[in-house]
């Protein structure tokens, strides 16, 4: 049975139909006329709204970035403005979502053809980076930390990105069975900002 989707609700299910996919399959396995099934309609529907197979899997990644965006403001909110959880909290979101949805995960950060060049991937991805950025900045202003914010973010990006794509690929228990991840995150950010030069009190 073909479901009768309003317009805007057409693209969001083929969306959501695709993102499922990628999660089962990973996104070699996905296709659009398995997306077309899943969301029950028919295979000329997705070119109402997508020009391709590559642009609904950039629209999936883009969506990927706006939900990591929402789950790293909403869980900073459980903390003081300028505190050292709230920049934990930060990586706390981005190491769950990275392994709750590894396919996805890979697809936000690959560099496919047809889809790492798509405007509003960058865009989704840029804010994602730019509120992490923003959280180091108010926590260096309330600690006054002497640095580069920016520095101090990519500091933090690279070792919880390197530390989820290990547990991903499965180094971790490989070298370390048990290891607690989480832990050594919260560690290893901890010991990253508290080690950050201070401004001398006025």
């Amino acid at each position: 049975m073909k479901k009768p989707y309003h317009h805007g609700e057409l693209r969001q299910a083929l969306v959501d139909a695709a993102r499922a996919l990628v999660h089962d399959r990973g996104e070699s396995g996905f296709s659009l006329s398995d997306a077309c099934r899943r969301a029950g309609v028919s295979t000329a529907a997705p070119y109402r709204h997508f020009a391709d197979k590559h642009e609904i899997l950039a629209e999936v990644a883009a969506q990927g970035f706006i939900d990591m965006t929402n789950r790293s403001r909403a869980e900073t909110t459980r903390h003081p403005v300028g505190s050292p959880e709230r920049i934990v909290a930060l990586g706390r979101v981005y190491f769950n979502f990275a392994i709750s949805e590894p396919a996805l995960f890979r697809m936000m950060f690959g560099q496919k053809p047809g889809i790492a060049e798509n405007n509003r991937l960058w865009a989704t991805g840029e804010e994602c980076f730019a509120y992490v950025v923003q959280e180091v900045v108010s926590f260096c202003d309330a600690n006054r930390i002497a640095g580069d914010a920016q520095l101090i973010a990519l500091q933090l990006w690279t070792m919880v990105h390197g530390a989820a794509s290990l547990t991903i690929d499965g180094d971790y228990a490989k070298v370390a069975p048990g290891l607690d991840v989480e832990g050594l995150i919260a560690d290893a950010a901890n010991r990253l900002l508290f080690s950050l030069p201070r401004t001398p009190s006025a």
